[in-house]
């Protein structure tokens, strides 16, 4: 495509992204219905973009779509978008938005949800080697999202282990209680970097660890969190009834007057293993309760540490192509998938690459082969770079689950990559 054609160039000065799109996506040879399976949109959401004019975009979806046709973003008025959110990051908008921002470049349901750092409450009172720590395991998790697991976990071990040792030698209990907080919250980034890489044995046992450790810690905020972590992991280990009772466990941790943040997440959990276990009506409610609960979270004072992070609409739809995957319910990821856009333009590649995976699933029940594999291709190549065993794994159930007849050649091309991987 020749960016600097005549015809791309009015249309972005006209600010017509539309049309800069449209005129790409011709160039490329592709139909609407192929440049939005491609995206996880739907081919209407590409139509209606395509003809928006003059008028305001949504940047996440335009983002993806650019990206997507290798747009450069000045022509489609991304750069100024970004440049605005910087600026609401440094601090010149409301709680909200940066509380959103920090969001935007979380994971998805099932992502780790410890905060990018503690709240100020929990600052106050954290002083000394116990918020030194903590700065560090932060720093981990940052990293986690651009960086192997395998080359991560052995640093996160001793960091653990340089913890623990700390904690024996502190003097008072109070000290001793914080550093079994910051050693708990190392345990579930050990639990999560294990189950990203397949050793799903191992991230049983750190994600154990890291509930003993709450518990030590006198934490009922963490000891709640480190529960449900344990039962988003069973859940989507396909161990329903498992995940429910950690997921309950979870809750008499909180008791009655549980925050909205910690409910919407609980429910979005509870939903996963109630897909897990075959219960579409179950898992139906539950996404409903998250639904509710996460429009109630912006009228909340700052949300109670350790869910110091975002957990919107857009992240319940997530779960609900996540579990429509695990149903085999095509309709419930066609329904969700133009809402989960800002999980799909997130920072998180891995948790963006599970996401693909899950609408490829939907796309493979509904009959949609070039579009199941085209995308379960594209997060499987997200797999290899990362090496990550959970990601290739969850590629092999896509594969699994087609056994028609002669394969198109999209198949043949998806086969040929993952027969030769060994991680």
């Amino acid at each position: 495509m020749n960016w600097s054609a005549q015809s791309i160039r009015d249309a972005a000065r006209a600010g017509d992204y539309g049309r800069v799109v449209k005129l790409a996506r011709a160039a490329a040879g592709l139909s609407q219905g192929q440049l939005g399976e491609a995206c996880g949109m739907s081919q209407s959401a590409i139509s209606r973009l395509e003809g928006r004019g003059t008028r305001s975009y949504e940047t996440a979806q335009l983002s993806r779509v650019a990206s997507h046709l290798q747009i450069p973003p000045h022509l489609v008025g991304l750069a100024d978008h970004t440049a605005a959110i910087v600026a609401r990051r440094d601090g010149n908008g409301t709680d909200v938005e940066r509380r959103n921002f920090l969001g935007g470049v979380a994971a998805v349901a099932a992502a780790p949800a410890l905060s990018m750092a503690p709240t100020q409450q929990a600052h106050a009172v954290e002083t000394g080697q116990a918020a030194t720590l903590r700065v560090a395991t932060t720093a981990f998790r940052r990293l986690d999202g651009t960086t192997p697991s395998r080359q991560l976990v052995d640093t996160v071990l001793s960091h653990l282990k340089l913890t623990q040792s700390i904690a024996q030698d502190a003097e008072g209990e109070d000290e001793r209680a914080r550093l079994a907080a910051v050693g708990s919250e190392i345990a579930s980034l050990a639990g999560w970097l294990h189950w990203d890489m397949g050793d799903n044995g191992s991230a049983r046992t750190w994600y154990g660890a890291s509930i003993k450790a709450a518990r030590r810690a006198t934490n009922p905020l963490l000891a709640a969190y480190q529960l449900g972590s344990l039962a988003q992991f069973e859940a989507h280990s396909g161990n329903a009834a498992q995940g429910l009772s950690l997921a309950r466990s979870a809750r008499k941790q909180l008791g009655l007057n549980m925050p909205a943040i910690a409910d919407a997440w609980l429910s979005g959990v509870e939903a996963l293993a109630h897909a897990a276990g075959g219960a579409e009506s179950s898992a139906d409610e539950a996404l409903r309760t998250a639904a509710r609960r996460a429009k109630q979270i912006e009228h909340e004072d700052t949300p109670p540490w350790p869910w110091v992070f975002s957990f919107t609409e857009a992240k319940v739809a997530a779960t609900r192509v996540s579990c429509g995957a695990r149903l085999g319910l095509p309709r419930w990821i066609a329904s969700e998938q133009d809402s989960t856009t800002a999980v799909m333009t997130s920072g998180h590649d891995k948790q963006r690459a599970l996401l693909q995976l899950d609408m490829a699933s939907g796309y493979l029940a509904a009959g949609r082969l070039d579009g199941a594999f085209t995308v379960a291709a594209r997060a499987l190549e997200v797999g290899l770079r990362y090496k990550s065993g959970r990601i290739v794994e969850r590629a092999r159930a896509v594969r699994r689950s087609y056994s028609g007849p002669t394969p198109p050649k999209v198949l043949r091309d998806f086969d040929d990559r993952l027969h030769g991987v060994f991680l």
